[in-house]
């Protein structure tokens, strides 16, 4: 259950011990907010239903841990995800449904991620993962990117608490700053810091 280094340099604070009691607080902490928020599930069921969204699950492939993709699970929040190229979701997309719109703004959409963390895809906090075509476009410039496979990605991050959404390849080198700056000084005290800040912000 311990979380291992995948790359052959790595820029991670944390030891082997911290990186296996991560791993069971992941657990632990996706198996009680799912048993705890059971009736937002619902909630937001019935919401994107009533917006007569057809599937109310999204999954989309990421890049998570050691360079490997998954599947990304999160509640659909636009009328229309198919896209001819990948396209940054805007600060007022048009695509958002009347309620997708509000479960963005809270980040109650991304709920369906705390599974992801209990399979060992995310854990709860971590850099946010990222689709390989943004990769791409990220490592043309820094190529760091590829330091943060060492550590799993998360459902909050310390880059989401100081740079939001990101709406710009800017932005997303500046979070790629902020997520190599957390891996540097990650600790079990940070995260739950960071999960407080993330809870207080919602």
């Amino acid at each position: 259950m311990s979380e291992t280094n995948t790359t052959p340099n790595t820029i991670d604070h944390m030891n082997a011990l911290e990186r296996g009691l991560k791993r069971v607080g992941d657990i632990i902490g996706a198996l009680s907010a799912m048993m705890i928020l059971w009736p937002v599930f619902l909630v937001v069921y019935v919401l994107l239903k009533s917006d007569g969204t057809p599937s109310v699950l999204f999954c989309q492939e990421r890049i998570g841990r050691g360079g490997k993709p998954f599947n990304l699970f999160k509640f659909r929040t636009m009328c229309d995800e198919k896209e001819d190229e990948p396209i940054l979701a805007e600060d007022n997309d048009e695509r958002l449904t009347p309620h997708g719109r509000f479960l963005r703004k809270h980040h109650l959409d991304e709920l369906p991620q705390l599974w992801n963390v209990l399979i060992g895809d995310m854990s709860l906090v971590g850099y946010r993962p990222e689709r390989q075509y943004f990769i791409d476009k990220i490592m043309a410039v820094n190529p760091d990117y590829q330091l943060l496979y060492c550590s799993r990605p998360g459902i909050t991050s310390y880059a989401a608490i100081h740079n939001g959404y990101t709406y710009t390849m800017a932005q997303m080198q500046r979070r790629l700053d902020l997520d190599l700056e957390y891996l540097r000084q990650r600790t079990l005290l940070l995260d739950i810091k960071i999960l407080f800040e993330t809870l207080a912000a919602l």
